[in-house]
């Protein structure tokens, strides 16, 4: 089962869990990192919803899409 906890990295590479639970005899186990910034990026065009958004937006128009889209609109 994945369990998500929340870390910091120290500048000696080291982890420091903020919210880990204490555990007895906690054996070593393999870990997945993921690094995030402290805030909201400043430019959001890289956000991968708002680049994946313009994309798709060319195959969701195309009249291929409508048509097999259209009995799910009953008022088109």
């Amino acid at each position: 089962m994945l369990q998500t906890y929340e870390a910091v990295l120290q500048p000696n590479g080291s982890l420091q869990f903020l919210d880990l639970p204490a555990i007895p005899g906690r054996a070593p186990c393999r870990v997945l990192v993921t690094f995030t910034d402290d805030g909201q990026p400043a430019d959001t065009a890289f956000c991968g919803a708002s680049l994946s958004e313009a994309v798709l937006a060319q195959d969701w128009l195309r009249e291929e899409e409508e048509a097999a889209w259209a009995h799910l609109q009953p008022g088109k």
